[in-house]
């Protein structure tokens, strides 16, 4: 009799514990099923094609296997400028961000090489190619800083606008430059070229026209109509200055503990909603300054001497104080060969055989 109940009491407990099991398995399956929540930084204006592109690819990420992702996106840099995202990435707050290449080269200044190289590219045909070209090692020593890329984007290029006409490199040397916050390197650079930059974060950009503490904004027409900085610099130079970069990316603890089936199919749609802004940025771009000369801006368009007078300029007093400061020499000197060889086969290309 004992030994019955003994192996009565030994049933319960293996009954018991299997079903201890099940429903801990039960509750695993429903915690696994709930989406995860990830939160999104960028300075990207409210209403934009990117803020749009964004909320799109949002919207499939909820659908996404095992209970999807929920992608909640802070737009109009509500979040401080891309240092202050950059430092709440990096502490948790933010697990993802579309950041310029000021942005990204907080995490990996490498990155810099794409944009912060005034005047280097010819045409966006020539960034895209050196783009391509670097991508690969760009994104492996992001991912050796915690980060993980999911797109690429361009928003065309940088313009000089301001409050009077510019039109010959030495004039801006005479005008309070805008420079992105959290950059003492690009500061100093600048100072030391002869060029007075002033350093503020984005919401500071109209104050600082109104009250004079700043009289030039470079920045890419999009953002400039969004940011209605026209109406306080009313004035734009007809020159490609840089083509600004920028790129999704996301801490790589928070994108690996995803399962490869659910990371599978956000890279899809976060790709695809990278090919939708770089398919509408660059024309909006030019969109936006037709916008801009209806509501009173005036366009100072190049000639060749005046053209090669900035390229001069800028190669003898930039160039050289970027490489290795700013732009890791390794990454500059690339991009000349790259921009060397692109050239080289283009001009081959089109001579007869």
């Amino acid at each position: 009799m004992r030994t019955t109940h003994t192996m009565g009491n030994v049933s319960i407990r293996a009954l018991c514990l299997g079903l201890i099991l099940v429903l801990l398995t039960v509750d695993n399956t429903r915690a696994a099923g709930r989406p995860v929540r990830m939160n999104l930084g960028t300075l990207a204006p409210r209403g934009s094609s990117y803020h749009q592109a964004l909320m799109r690819m949002a919207q499939e990420w909820r659908k996404a296997p095992n209970g999807g992702v929920r992608l909640v996106i802070y737009p109009d840099g509500t979040q401080g400028g891309e240092a202050d995202m950059v430092s709440l990435m990096r502490i948790g707050s933010l697990q993802a961000g579309l950041f310029t290449a000021v942005g990204l080269s907080d995490i990996e200044p490498a990155v810099s090489g794409l944009q912060n190289l005034p005047l280097m590219f010819h045409d966006l045909a020539e960034f895209e190619y050196v783009n391509e070209q670097l991508r690969p090692a760009l994104e492996k020593r992001l991912a050796a800083k915690g980060f993980v890329v999911l797109f690429w984007v361009d928003a065309g290029w940088v313009r000089f606008f301001s409050k009077r006409p510019i039109h010959h490199p030495a004039e801006l040397k005479t005008r309070k430059i805008f420079t992105w916050a959290g950059d003492p390197e690009q500061v100093k650079i600048m100072r030391a070229a002869g060029y007075y930059p002033v350093p503020l974060e984005t919401a500071d950009i109209l104050p600082g026209l109104a009250t004079g503490l700043i009289d030039v904004v470079p920045a890419p027409p999009i953002f400039a109509l969004a940011g209605q900085m026209d109406k306080r610099a009313p004035h734009m130079l007809d020159l490609n200055w840089a083509p600004l970069v920028g790129a999704l990316v996301a801490r790589k603890d928070a994108w690996e503990k995803l399962s490869k089936s659910t990371r599978d199919v956000l890279l899809k749609s976060a790709q695809r909603a990278g090919s939708e802004i770089r398919a509408k940025s660059r024309k909006e771009s030019d969109d936006a300054v037709e916008a801009m000369k209806k509501r009173g801006l005036t366009v100072y368009p190049l000639t060749a001497e005046i053209l090669q007078e900035w390229r001069s300029t800028v190669e003898a007093e930039i160039h050289p104080r970027l490489r290795g400061t700013i732009i890791p020499s390794d990454i500059f000197d690339e991009v000349v060969r790259l921009l060397h060889d692109y050239r080289n086969n283009k001009q081959n290309a089109g001579k007869p055989n």
